[in-house]
């Protein structure tokens, strides 16, 4: 099966998203993005397309959580890659309710719109975070789920929902299981573009982290983006629609290993200070998370190419070189 010719991302102007619209443009597909309607036209990391990719995407302001919307834009396409969602997971334990009402209400939105218009795929994104501290690695899908925060909480909530749908409706709904991304645009209140603004901010005479001894499986956005579009060539009889699917490295790093490999490329070192307000609850942190790809692999010819040291090579380069827009902010807080 080719690459379906219309496609739908919901949360295009986040991190993953942006860069995802940008590879669906240059495979000449028709793309749509919808992001989040904002009263200052912001439309988030699209920006960083170039005018001429950005020119060929339907942008459409709005939100998951409005049913008339999403019924409306799922109309005449093909495949809806859904990565809305609300992500921080400190953020979580002060708003719950809103990472209920986007991460399940929205998804729900979402599966109910592409069933209507006969969506003929639709790819939904989770979180390793669902599978909690690591009770071994490397982590399969058969993994015990694990809530440790209202963020995960939600997210598998959504997966529930979508494995639902897919055994009592026959939606072709497929479930993407991202390890943890990193790359050029992500929010600096992920750790890795966290630790390198700090780097660069000559303000900042201190690391400031939590817990610098847990342990995530990286993968560097390009790679993440081949595996989700690898999902769109995939025919219908080699996967079980519902079903999860981890993109992962297989391999894990600790963050003390990531401001080591930091402090490498930038040629800048700085003390590294424990903020207690980073501590995240002892029973909500994730010490280890290292996947294991075997079952995507098995469908696809996808597999981790950008090793760690290359991938935040590229991170600290592209940040750089933003760096005057990116401290701009002045009363950025450093929590993650």
């Amino acid at each position: 099966m080719a690459y379906q010719n219309r496609v739908l991302v919901t949360g295009a102007d986040g991190f993953i998203g942006s860069h995802l619209v940008e590879q669906l443009i240059k495979k000449r597909l028709n793309v749509s993005a919808l992001y989040l309607y904002n009263a200052h036209n912001n439309i988030g990391s699209l920006k960083y397309l170039e005018k001429k990719n950005l020119s060929r995407v339907k942008l459409i302001p709005g939100d998951v959580r409005d049913k008339s919307l999403m019924e409306e834009i799922t109309k005449n396409v093909d495949v809806v890659y859904h990565l809305a969602a609300l992500i921080s997971v400190p953020y979580s334990y002060k708003a719950p309710e809103s990472f209920f009402s986007t991460n399940v209400n929205g998804t729900l939105n979402v599966l109910q719109s592409c069933m209507r218009n006969s969506v003929k795929k639709i790819i939904c994104t989770s979180t390793s975070e669902i599978y909690g501290t690591a009770l071994y690695t490397p982590i399969d899908e058969e993994h015990k789920i694990q809530t440790q925060s209202p963020y995960a909480a939600s997210k598998i909530s959504a997966d529930h929902l979508i494995e639902s749908f897919a055994k009592t409706y026959n939606l072709p709904a497929l479930i993407a299981r991202p390890f943890n991304t990193y790359g050029p645009r992500q929010s600096e209140k992920a750790v890795i573009p966290n630790i390198i603004r700090q780097i660069l901010d000559e303000n900042c005479k201190e690391i400031k982290l939590g817990d610098i001894s847990t342990r995530r499986d990286f993968n560097y956005i390009k790679d993440t983006v081949e595996a989700f579009i690898s999902f769109s060539n995939i025919k219908s009889n080699k996967v079980k629609f519902g079903e999860a699917y981890n993109f992962a490295s297989e391999k894990s790093y600790s963050i003390e290993d990531v401001i080591n490999l930091l402090f490498n490329i930038s040629g800048i070192k700085k003390p590294i200070k424990c903020d207690k307000q980073r501590i995240r609850p002892k029973n909500s942190e994730v010490k280890l998370l290292e996947g294991c790809a075997k079952k995507f692999k098995s469908i696809t010819k996808w597999k981790s190419k950008v090793d760690l040291k290359q991938g935040l090579k590229e991170t600290f380069m592209w940040m750089e070189k933003n760096k005057s827009d990116i401290l701009e902010n002045k009363k950025f807080s450093y929590f993650y």
